[in-house]
């Protein structure tokens, strides 16, 4: 029993929570408005069967003293007759219908307290519920006024759930921003360094080969030097005829000097391209006042 007890308390506490939190104050409001418009409703009807009886009695009323008062009048001619009998059934008749007269006074009487009983009663209602309406409608526009300025209150502080969910967003799509920019920036230090360099030609990069192409390209540089200075030691003979006659222009050129005005150095010689005969070299040009 005990066991028992505690799960119903625990159902009921769990089923109040659960009502309490999907209760509307303003739908409960307007649901004991309808029920007490409906009272009201049924009082009135209330009123108005009274008042269809107490007019029913009435008319009754009216009619059995109508009877009366015919059979008084036919008493007191047949009296005028000489018809006693006649005179004595008429008011007998009149004697019955006396007694109900009286009997639907009383009646009327009855239901015209009771009219009047429920037309208080009703009017009583009426005001009622007419003050209920205006505390309802005070009710609700403060409870909607109160449960805006919770949203309100509410999403200035971001704790509300639309505002919470919206935060969320913001905090995943700035993390995801911060994602791709340290991508990007380890891929640009990536690429500077050359480390990509292989990946984006679709091979992988080799240490050893790339040590190896570079020894290769420091072994073709010096063959190449090699090569170089064998055809300027072939070219030194030629060079060195050359020369000869360059000696004989020189001394009338020192003549020519003498005789003009002070010695100028001769020119300084080209260096001769590597691999071109003395022969195939084009002639110095004369310097400005070496033909004059």
């Amino acid at each position: 029993m005990g066991v028992m007890k505690r799960v119903s308390l625990v159902f009921k506490a769990k089923a109040n929570k659960a009502l309490d939190k999907m209760e509307d104050p303003r739908e409960t409001l307007d649901y004991s408005y309808q029920r007490q418009l409906e009272l009201l409703t049924k009082v009135r009807r209330g009123v108005a069967d009274v008042a269809t009886s107490r007019k029913r009695v009435e008319l009754q009323m009216n009619q059995l003293q109508q009877q009366a008062n015919k059979l008084e009048d036919q008493a007191r001619k047949a009296l005028g007759m000489g018809r006693e009998d006649l005179a004595r059934a008429a008011l007998e008749r009149k004697a019955s219908a006396q007694g109900q007269l009286n009997d639907l006074q009383v009646q009327y009487a009855q239901l015209q307290a009771e009219e009047e009983k429920l037309t208080v009663a009703s009017q009583r209602l009426q005001s009622k519920v007419d003050a209920f309406r205006t505390r309802k409608e005070t009710i609700k526009a403060t409870y909607t006024a109160a449960e805006a300025q919770t949203r309100i209150n509410e999403a200035f502080s971001g704790i509300s759930e639309e505002m919470g969910d919206v935060g969320m967003a913001i905090q995943r799509a700035e993390d995801k921003t911060a994602q791709m920019q340290a991508r990007a920036g380890a891929i640009d230090e990536l690429m500077a360094s050359g480390a990509l360099d292989d990946a984006v030609g679709g091979s992988r990069r080799d240490d050893i080969q790339s040590e190896l192409d570079m020894m290769s390209a420091s072994s073709d540089v010096e063959r190449e030097l090699s090569r170089l200075k064998g055809e300027i030691t072939a070219s030194a003979p030629k060079q060195l005829e050359g020369g000869a006659n360059g000696n004989s222009q020189a001394t009338t050129q020192s003549q020519a000097q003498d005789q003009s005005g002070p010695y100028a150095p001769p020119p300084p010689a080209q260096a001769q391209p590597a691999g071109i005969p003395v022969s195939d070299l084009p002639a110095a040009e004369p310097q400005d006042g070496e033909g004059s």
